[in-house]
Protein backbone atom coordinates (compact mmCIF):
# COMPACT_ATOMS: atom_id res chain seq x y z
CA UNK A 1 0.00 0.00 0.00
CA UNK A 2 1.28 3.70 -1.11
CA UNK A 3 -0.55 6.76 0.24
CA UNK A 4 0.50 10.50 -0.25
CA UNK A 5 -1.42 13.15 1.25
CA UNK A 6 -0.57 17.41 1.37
CA UNK A 7 -2.10 19.45 4.46
CA UNK A 8 -2.22 23.18 5.08
CA UNK A 9 -2.46 23.87 8.70
CA UNK A 10 -3.02 27.35 9.59
CA UNK A 11 -0.25 27.48 13.01
CA UNK A 12 3.22 27.99 12.07
CA UNK A 13 6.04 25.37 11.70
CA UNK A 14 7.10 25.10 15.14
CA UNK A 15 3.47 24.81 16.78
CA UNK A 16 2.95 21.81 13.94
CA UNK A 17 6.20 20.37 15.07
CA UNK A 18 5.64 20.21 18.73
CA UNK A 19 2.08 18.74 17.79
CA UNK A 20 3.14 16.16 15.95
CA UNK A 21 5.78 15.16 19.28
CA UNK A 22 3.34 15.74 21.53
CA UNK A 23 1.81 12.09 23.06
CA UNK A 24 -1.07 13.95 24.45
CA UNK A 25 -1.81 15.42 20.93
CA UNK A 26 -1.70 12.50 19.13
CA UNK A 27 -3.71 10.29 21.61
CA UNK A 28 -6.31 13.32 21.26
CA UNK A 29 -6.62 13.20 17.70
CA UNK A 30 -6.49 9.34 16.60
CA UNK A 31 -9.98 8.08 16.28
CA UNK A 32 -9.74 4.91 18.71
CA UNK A 33 -6.74 5.32 20.33
CA UNK A 34 -6.43 4.29 23.81
CA UNK A 35 -2.98 4.78 24.30
CA UNK A 36 -0.41 6.85 23.55
CA UNK A 37 3.36 7.02 25.00
CA UNK A 38 6.82 8.31 24.52
CA UNK A 39 8.52 5.64 25.38
CA UNK A 40 12.46 7.51 24.40
CA UNK A 41 13.17 10.13 22.30
CA UNK A 42 12.49 8.50 19.23
CA UNK A 43 10.13 5.95 20.13
CA UNK A 44 6.05 6.10 20.38
CA UNK A 45 3.98 2.79 21.94
CA UNK A 46 0.49 3.38 21.16
CA UNK A 47 -2.80 1.17 21.24
CA UNK A 48 -5.88 1.99 18.51
CA UNK A 49 -8.92 0.02 18.12
CA UNK A 50 -10.07 0.11 14.63
CA UNK A 51 -12.57 -1.18 12.40
CA UNK A 52 -11.61 -2.22 8.67
CA UNK A 53 -14.50 -3.76 7.00
CA UNK A 54 -15.40 -6.87 8.63
CA UNK A 55 -12.38 -6.77 10.62
CA UNK A 56 -12.18 -5.41 14.49
CA UNK A 57 -9.35 -4.99 16.85
CA UNK A 58 -7.42 -3.22 18.95
CA UNK A 59 -4.01 -2.31 17.27
CA UNK A 60 -0.80 -2.22 18.94
CA UNK A 61 2.18 0.17 17.21
CA UNK A 62 5.44 0.58 17.53
CA UNK A 63 6.80 3.54 16.03
CA UNK A 64 10.33 4.79 15.68
CA UNK A 65 11.36 8.15 14.17
CA UNK A 66 14.69 8.45 12.11
CA UNK A 67 16.10 10.96 9.50
CA UNK A 68 14.95 13.54 11.70
CA UNK A 69 15.82 17.14 10.57
CA UNK A 70 13.64 18.89 13.78
CA UNK A 71 11.53 21.08 12.87
CA UNK A 72 11.08 20.34 9.29
CA UNK A 73 11.24 16.37 8.73
CA UNK A 74 11.29 12.91 9.90
CA UNK A 75 10.51 9.37 8.99
CA UNK A 76 8.53 7.13 11.39
CA UNK A 77 9.18 3.32 11.06
CA UNK A 78 5.97 1.50 12.28
CA UNK A 79 5.21 -2.43 13.40
CA UNK A 80 1.50 -2.82 14.08
CA UNK A 81 0.29 -5.95 15.64
CA UNK A 82 -3.66 -6.95 15.56
CA UNK A 83 -3.53 -10.33 16.71
CA UNK A 84 -5.66 -12.71 14.74
CA UNK A 85 -6.89 -9.80 12.75
CA UNK A 86 -3.29 -8.85 11.19
CA UNK A 87 0.11 -7.59 11.19
CA UNK A 88 1.55 -4.54 9.58
CA UNK A 89 4.86 -2.59 8.81
CA UNK A 90 5.62 0.35 6.61
CA UNK A 91 7.31 3.61 7.17
CA UNK A 92 5.68 7.43 6.71
CA UNK A 93 8.48 10.62 5.47
CA UNK A 94 7.28 13.32 6.76
CA UNK A 95 8.00 17.21 5.54
CA UNK A 96 6.88 20.20 7.36
CA UNK A 97 7.53 23.70 5.10
CA UNK A 98 6.16 27.38 5.75
CA UNK A 99 3.49 28.25 2.89
CA UNK A 100 4.44 30.61 1.22
CA UNK A 101 0.65 31.48 -0.20
CA UNK A 102 -0.26 31.45 3.76
CA UNK A 103 1.64 33.49 6.08
CA UNK A 104 1.63 32.02 9.22
CA UNK A 105 0.47 28.56 7.66
CA UNK A 106 2.77 24.84 7.69
CA UNK A 107 2.33 22.71 4.57
CA UNK A 108 2.40 19.31 5.62
CA UNK A 109 3.00 16.60 3.12
CA UNK A 110 3.55 12.61 3.46
CA UNK A 111 4.84 9.36 1.67
CA UNK A 112 3.03 6.15 3.56
CA UNK A 113 4.49 2.65 2.02
CA UNK A 114 3.19 0.01 4.02
CA UNK A 115 2.26 -4.18 3.74
CA UNK A 116 -0.69 -6.01 6.19
CA UNK A 117 -0.82 -9.38 6.55
CA UNK A 118 -3.39 -11.37 8.26
CA UNK A 119 -7.25 -11.22 8.31
CA UNK A 120 -6.28 -7.72 7.04
CA UNK A 121 -4.76 -8.97 3.71
CA UNK A 122 -8.09 -10.64 2.81
CA UNK A 123 -9.99 -7.47 3.30
CA UNK A 124 -8.70 -6.10 -0.05
CA UNK A 125 -6.16 -3.26 -0.42
CA UNK A 126 -9.45 -0.98 -2.04
CA UNK A 127 -10.98 -1.40 1.26
CA UNK A 128 -7.81 -0.73 3.43
CA UNK A 129 -6.77 1.96 1.53
CA UNK A 130 -10.00 3.96 1.66
CA UNK A 131 -10.10 2.84 5.46
CA UNK A 132 -6.50 4.73 5.77
CA UNK A 133 -7.83 7.64 3.79
CA UNK A 134 -10.69 8.40 6.06
CA UNK A 135 -8.38 7.93 9.22
CA UNK A 136 -5.43 10.48 7.73
CA UNK A 137 -8.12 13.01 6.81
CA UNK A 138 -9.52 12.34 10.37
CA UNK A 139 -6.64 12.86 11.77
CA UNK A 140 -5.49 15.88 9.96
CA UNK A 141 -9.04 17.73 10.65
CA UNK A 142 -8.74 16.51 14.82
CA UNK A 143 -4.89 17.81 14.45
CA UNK A 144 -5.73 21.19 13.06
CA UNK A 145 -8.01 21.78 15.71
CA UNK A 146 -5.85 20.73 18.45
CA UNK A 147 -2.95 22.61 17.10
CA UNK A 148 -4.62 26.01 16.13
CA UNK A 149 -8.02 25.95 17.49
CA UNK A 150 -10.04 26.98 14.63
CA UNK A 151 -12.59 24.10 12.73
CA UNK A 152 -11.21 23.14 9.22
CA UNK A 153 -12.29 23.81 6.23
CA UNK A 154 -12.07 20.91 3.87
CA UNK A 155 -11.10 20.51 0.03
CA UNK A 156 -9.95 17.32 -1.20
CA UNK A 157 -8.87 17.28 -4.72
CA UNK A 158 -8.32 13.80 -5.77
CA UNK A 159 -5.16 13.19 -7.65
CA UNK A 160 -4.54 9.53 -8.32
CA UNK A 161 -3.25 8.57 -4.24
CA UNK A 162 -2.74 11.90 -3.16
CA UNK A 163 -5.49 13.99 -1.47
CA UNK A 164 -4.96 17.84 -0.55
CA UNK A 165 -6.36 19.18 3.36
CA UNK A 166 -6.40 22.80 3.85
CA UNK A 167 -7.57 23.24 7.08
CA UNK A 168 -8.62 27.32 8.01
CA UNK A 169 -5.88 27.07 10.78
CA UNK A 170 -5.69 23.47 11.66
CA UNK A 171 -2.80 20.68 10.78
CA UNK A 172 -2.68 17.83 11.27
CA UNK A 173 1.20 15.76 10.27
CA UNK A 174 1.23 13.14 12.77
CA UNK A 175 -1.92 10.83 12.28
CA UNK A 176 -1.56 11.74 8.72
CA UNK A 177 1.61 10.08 9.25
CA UNK A 178 0.20 7.72 12.03
CA UNK A 179 -2.97 7.13 10.13
CA UNK A 180 -1.20 6.59 7.17
CA UNK A 181 1.32 3.99 8.66
CA UNK A 182 -1.89 3.01 10.85
CA UNK A 183 -3.60 2.51 7.84
CA UNK A 184 -1.01 1.01 5.44
CA UNK A 185 -0.21 -1.38 8.97
CA UNK A 186 -3.60 -1.82 9.09
CA UNK A 187 -1.87 0.08 8.40
CA UNK A 188 0.32 2.54 9.54
CA UNK A 189 0.60 5.99 11.33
Amino acid sequence: MEQTGEYRIRAGLEDVWAGLNDPDVLARCIDGCQSMEKVGDDRFETAVKAKIGPVSATFQAELQLTDVVAPTAYTINANVKGGAAGFGKGTAEVALAEDAEAPGATLLRYQVKGNVGGKLAQVGSRLIDGAARKMADDFFAAFGEVVSGEAPEATVVEAGETSRYETGGQWAIWLAVFAALLLAMIFAW
